[in-house]
This record gives C-alpha cells, structure tokens and sequence, in this order.
C-alpha cells in the first residue's frame, strides 16, 4: 500500500489506526497459489468442491475516508477440497478503476464520503468523474455463471480459477445491476435479485431461470419515493421479501459536505413482502430498526411470513446517534393480509452478524442457523468475532464454540453429497490467529459443531477478515 495522494485529490488515510485497515482486517497485495497444504485432523473425503469467500480488500491506501464495509477492492479466496487434499488461491477482481491505479501505483479515487473523483487526465474519458466499482462482498455461482459482487452495482464475472472476465450484465437485462445478498430457490433453481438506486425507481426487482437468463427484467418496487439503503433480502415460496429501514441517501447533505446517509427513525422499518408472480405488493411497518442481514424466511400453513435475522437498534457509524447499539438474532412474523408484523429476540441481545442457514433450507423451515459472535473478553470492531454460535430458533437451543486466539469469520455450511440432513454436513469458516496473524481452514461437524474443528487447513499467507462466501460443489 502506499501513502502517496494524486494532486489535488484527498490525503490518504490513517491506515495504521484504521481498525478496518489494520490487524486482523489489514489488506493483503500477493496474489498466490499453494497445494498440498498441510492438514490437522482429517478432511472429510466426501468433500469435493471449493469455498470462495470474498470481502473489502484495498490495493492502496484510501483516500479521504474509508468505510467498512462498503467499500475497497474485492479480494476473492478460494480454498479447493478434494480427496482429503487442500489447494489455496486468491485473486483481485480486476475491474477498470483498479487496472488503472495499479498501472499508476497510487489509489486515485477518494473513499465514498469523500464525493472526489479523478479527472480525464488521470484516468481517461471513460472513467473520469465515475465512481469506482467495488465489488467486494459476497460471491455466487449460478446459470454457470461465477459472480463477484457489490453494493448494488454491476457484478464481475469471473473463471473457475477466479481471473476476471468482466462486468455481467445478465445479456444486458439488467444494466443497472443487483445487490451483493441474491438468493437462490433450491427447489425450483430460480434466483432472485434486487437493486436499489439514487435515481428513480429507487428500488426493483428481477427473477433469473436456473440457466441463468432473465425471466422478469428490473421491476420497480410501488410506494418508494426516495433513495434508501437495502442491504439484504430473503425468499419464500411465494415472496421475495425486503426490509426497509429509515436509511436513507442524502445527496444534498452529502454535497455540503455531510453524510451521504441519513437515518430517520420516525420513518419506522417497512417490510415488502414482492409476490414472485408479479401481484401486489404487500406492506407491513414497525419501530425502527437496522438489519444487514437475513438468516432464511418462509411461510407458515396459517400463511404468515416467518423472517430470521440479525436485529440492531440503528445502523453503526451510518448515523450520528451515540450510545449503546442494540443487536442480536431475532424473529419477525407477518400478516401478509392484515399488514402486520411482531418481532421477538431469539436470544438475548448480544453483538453477532453473519445469520447462514443450510442453503438447501432457504424459502423453508429451517432448523439452524449460524452466526459469528463475540466471547466479550477483548474489545473487538464490527466484523471482528472469537467465537461462532448455532441456534436452533424453535427449540433456543445454542452451542458455541469460541476461540479467542482466533479471529473467525462469516459460517458457511457444506452438505454431504445426497445426504438432506444439515447434522450430517459440515460448517467451514476462514480463521486468522490474532498473535502471529497465520491463516486457517476450518472445519465443523453439522452434528457437534461445538466440540471444535474437525479438521484444520493451515493456510501459507494471511487471509483477512472478510465478508461473504459460498460452498461450490465441483459436481455443479
């Protein structure tokens, strides 16, 4: 990384006292490829595939201002399982902005709270004045397509050995792009996307066929009159559902040198419940809250709309509200009919993030669910966890591993092939060591997850912290 700005363009920032930049989220440069690694335990033999995780990953210093998890250059790691045997990669993914500032050695746009572009002189005509993509937060495979994926933005393709081939238009149907959390009906192969914007229509929908053409091109969502921020999403057999909290873009305040969000909570939280047939859209309000993340929804006999996810009381660092956040697994419950919703913990309160669930479960019930959590004997940043939870949100049975030497990354779970029992799977997760910063693999039993890895993959190079990642099967 470097800490030299070009002219006229914002300071680089303090990389060194960034919690973000730094430690176990410090960013990585060497693009690598290393077999035959070596193995603690012993890799299940039926696991045949490869887990890609991707997340924020800056080339050089930002300018200006940094804000995770939002933005940085998208570093994909894939760790490759077969025959007992490991093989670790990883790689940028190379969209145009980053291409230049490599061949010019220095970052040349500002963070996204900074609103400064490079001019014509510094990067051409076709990138000048434009924002940079960042395609950073989750990866996904679908219709044999590869994608690396952003924040409502056009995705990258990439090859099987993870070099990029380019934006992803889906053959030009949706231009604008689709969020970094798609999801994937396991029954019918149907993946639903949506997209969220600073201009009219704020906020649409779209439905991709398991071969990966376009069935319904970006629809707009009714009843959305300004640009707001939509992180996630979630499926049930008849809905795609989003949650809408009161936060919102401000282009004006951002251009008087403000925040480019703003947080409303006399807004309440609205919850669109978008039917996948194309009929009206239901509604359901509440309090505020913030949610990044959805764990799996479905839907009850009674057909009430049963949504698992992460619950804060306001979004960190996105607000200018202090004190204490409030957050932890809870449960919302919705009349689609009526146009009401309850909404309940499923534990106490505590700082967790990342809800996975067996994907072959998404758009049913779901038996449990997988969070990163905190032990609470250090002070950890947002998106830093030394421990991992499973919950049983029927039964509010937990078992926890935790791990304090460890920071532990998002839970991702791995079934065994022709087997529909998630005990009978595996959950995976990257792990960095917090003393000498070594990298790891590891490995959990879906039947006693809490009684530690199973196997560890011990990684040659530092993998960072990072965000999202999938499990692909190599027979797909």
């Amino acid at each position: 990384m470097t800490a030299t700005a070009p002219h006229g363009a914002p300071p680089p920032v303090d990389a060194a006292h960034d919690p973000h930049l730094s430690g176990a989220f410090e960013p990585v440069i060497d693009e690598i490829d290393a077999g035959d690694l070596e193995v603690t335990g012993e890799l299940p033999p039926e696991m045949d595939g490869m887990y890609l995780r991707n997340g924020p990953n800056p080339r050089f210093t930002p300018l200006g201002s940094y804000v995770y998890p939002l933005e940085g250059d998208g570093m994909v790691h894939g760790l490759r399982v077969s025959d007992g045997r490991a093989h670790y990669t990883n790689r940028f993914v190379r969209t145009p902005a980053l291409d230049v500032e490599v061949a010019a050695g220095r970052a040349l746009w500002g963070g996204l709270m900074t609103g400064y572009t490079p001019g014509e002189d510094e990067v051409g005509p076709t990138l000048a004045h434009t924002f940079k993509d960042m395609p950073d937060i989750n990866v996904v495979r679908h219709g044999g397509r590869l994608l690396a994926l952003g924040e409502s933005a056009t995705p990258f393709r990439l090859t099987p050995e993870l070099a990029t081939c380019g934006r992803e238009t889906f053959d030009g149907t949706i231009p604008a792009g689709i969020t970094a959390h798609p999801k994937v009906d396991p029954r019918t192969g149907e993946m639903a996307v949506f997209c969220y914007g600073l201009e009219p229509p704020y906020l649409t929908w779209s439905l991709l066929g398991p071969d990966g053409t376009t069935r319904r091109n970006p629809t707009a969502v009714p009843d959305v009159d300004e640009p707001v921020m939509v992180h996630d999403m979630a499926l049930t057999e008849r809905f795609l559902v989003l949650v809408l909290a009161p936060l919102y873009f401000d282009i004006a305040a951002a251009m008087r040198g403000g925040s480019m969000l703003a947080w409303r909570p006399d807004d309440g939280t609205r919850v669109a419940l978008i039917p996948r047939d194309g009929g009206p859209v239901r509604w359901a309000t509440s309090e505020a809250y913030w949610s990044w993340h959805n764990a799996n929804a479905y839907e009850t006999d009674d057909g009430r709309v049963v949504l698992d996810y992460v619950q804060w009381s306001r979004p960190g660092g996105m607000s200018p509200d202090t004190g204490p956040i409030v957050g932890g697994l809870a449960r919302a419950e919705i009349d689609p009919v009526a146009g009401t919703m309850s909404r309940r913990f499923l534990v106490d309160p505590a700082s967790m993030e990342f809800p996975r669930v067996d994907d072959r479960r998404l758009g049913r019930r779901h038996d449990v669910v997988a969070l990163g959590t905190i032990t609470g004997r250090q002070p950890l940043v947002p998106g830093d966890h030394d421990a991992v939870v499973w919950l049983d949100p029927e039964t509010g049975r937990t078992v926890r591993w935790e791990a304090p030497e460890y920071a532990v990354g998002e839970p991702c779970f791995v079934p065994r092939p022709g087997d529909d029992d998630t005990a009978h799977g595996w959950w995976v997760t990257f792990a960095l060591e917090r003393t000498d910063r070594s990298s790891c693999f590891l490995v959990f039993s879906g039947a006693d997850p809490g009684a530690g890895p199973v196997a560890t993959v011990r990684i040659p190079v530092r993998v960072p912290l990072g965000l999202h990642g999938a499990w692909l099967p190599t027979q797909e």
